[in-house]
């Protein structure tokens, strides 16, 4: 039993905050988990950031808004999951993601929550569960499944070396070099090809 475990952001869509950094004018909110491997130390940064500039919610998810998933990813995912299961599992939040999960077709997505005042102030964040993608292809290991994970960031690393068959996909140079071991990919077909492979190009129900 299989279960291809895939990163959202920078796999599947555009990087939200990379986005948002373009709509709002504030560089500096470029920074993503390609550039700092610590995920609780970049969301405080980017918080402090967001207050600096009396930014919140409803600014951030009016660029989500305008976001449409990557060239082929809707048609990548669902020919995923017509032979096998598919879970995004990402360190977005689900006041991010939910528009998003309607352009890509309502897959299944494991993420975080936001916290939020009434006026939209992002005052925090709640992971659900420490160092979450790892934990939870661990999790998914336990019941009985084989996991076979893709990602592009720092973040990916532990789901995509703990499991059956692990991939970079749209990755930085960085991250390819310090990584030599993993295969990357630039292109769906590539990715397709490569999780078939790996499932011994067995199509499962």
């Amino acid at each position: 039993m299989y279960i291809v475990c895939l990163d959202l952001e920078g796999v599947l869509v555009p990087e939200i905050w990379i986005a948002f950094a373009e709509a709002s004018g504030i560089p500096e909110l470029r920074r993503t988990t390609r550039d700092e491997p610590d995920y609780d130390k970049l969301m405080k940064w980017r918080i402090g950031i967001l207050k600096e500039h009396g930014l919140g919610l409803k600014e951030i998810q009016e660029t989500i808004a305008k976001i449409d998933p990557m060239p082929g990813a809707r048609e990548f995912l669902d020919e995923l999951r017509s032979f096998t299961q598919v879970i995004i599992i990402s360190d977005t939040f689900t006041q991010f993601a939910t528009p998003l999960m309607k352009k890509l077709g309502w897959p299944t997505i494991f993420c975080n929550s936001l916290e939020a005042a009434q006026d939209g102030e992002i005052t925090g964040f709640r992971m659900r569960i420490e160092n979450s993608k790892l934990s939870t292809v661990r999790a998914l290991q336990s019941i009985g499944y084989e996991t076979i994970a893709a990602g592009d960031s720092y973040n990916d690393l532990g789901m995509i070396k703990a499991g059956r068959a692990g991939f970079l996909f749209k990755s930085t140079e960085k991250i390819k070099a310090d990584n030599p071991e993993l295969p990357a990919y630039e292109t769906y077909d590539e990715l397709m090809a490569a999780i078939r492979s790996a499932m011994g190009g067995a199509e499962q129900e």
